[in-house]
């Protein structure tokens, strides 16, 4: 028997993949967070599953559970917002399933950050402005940030910022950032991103702390930080779709070569049909 830890993506009932819907219409049981997971997504559980609310639960409780659950020969669906591999806690559950002889697997979600940067309906690497996206998030009292991993040591990349569980934090962004991005670098926040309350905020970087609280944005919200957020005169268009490259592929195909003498960013492949 499997423990499936399956990300039920940012919200939106709708937006779980295929393969985790597959798993929670056949598990018998369904641990999930019920602050976070919409319960419409419950719907998908087959008729008669036991369904166990774990927002309220110490971990040795909500692993106890699976256990028993596997002792019983039956497979679980663990649900977890967004995608398991970013701030969800699996590793800790993971340790003490193995430690009592209980298999895992994990089913990716759509991460927050994903469904946020749709709702902006922004690219978030653009080309000759910005190709790198860092996913991070600042200390609080109850998880602190590890040595090198501070926000004003993270910032001196200057890299977009995507900053996760950290909107009640606004001050501390700003005084980190502005000395690496300045006060006027474009934000964009999106709270509770795909959801039927869902938020978008822009200002600069400067005015943050006074837009999320007039907004009254405290929690459940991604905060991007960066130049590519908005027009930008240095931007330019992808390799992609170029001229050139569309020339050189015809080129090869007129010449009877395979895509195997081409180099590998010339291949056509899935990344092409978009």
């Amino acid at each position: 028997m499997t423990v499936y830890f399956i990300g039920a993506g940012p919200g939106a009932p709708d937006l779980i993949t295929l393969r985790g819907a597959e798993l929670l219409e056949r598990c018998p049981v369904c641990l999930y967070a019920g602050s976070l997971v919409p319960a419409e997504m419950l719907d998908r559980c087959p008729p008669g599953a036991e369904l166990v609310n774990t927002a309220r639960m110490p971990l040795a409780e909500i692993v106890e559970r699976m256990v028993a659950a596997n002792r019983g020969g039956q497979d679980v669906a663990r649900l977890h917002s967004g995608d398991p591999s970013l701030y969800s806690a699996v590793a800790e559950q993971q340790r003490l399933l193995h430690e009592r002889g209980v298999a895992t697997r994990i089913v990716p979600g759509v991460p927050a950050f994903a469904a946020a940067a749709a709702a902006l309906g922004a690219e978030l690497t653009v080309p000759g402005v910005g190709q790198s996206l860092l996913i991070t998030r600042v200390s609080t009292l109850s998880t602190d940030m590890p040595p090198g991993e501070t926000l004003a040591e993270l910032a001196s990349t200057g890299v977009t910022l995507a900053l996760h569980l950290a909107a009640r934090q606004a001050d501390a962004i700003v005084d980190a950032l502005v000395p690496f991005y300045g006060s006027d670098c474009p934000t964009a926040t999106v709270a509770f991103a795909s959801r039927d309350d869902e938020q978008i905020l822009r200002c600069p970087l400067s005015e943050l702390p006074t837009a999320l609280a007039d907004a009254g944005i405290v929690r459940t919200a991604v905060i991007f930080v960066g130049r590519v957020l908005a027009a930008h005169p240095g931007a330019t268009d992808s390799y992609l779709y170029s001229q050139a490259r569309v020339s050189k592929l015809r080129g090869a195909s007129r010449r009877g070569e395979d895509q195997h003498h081409l180099g590998p960013e010339d291949r056509p492949d899935s990344r092409d049909v978009l």
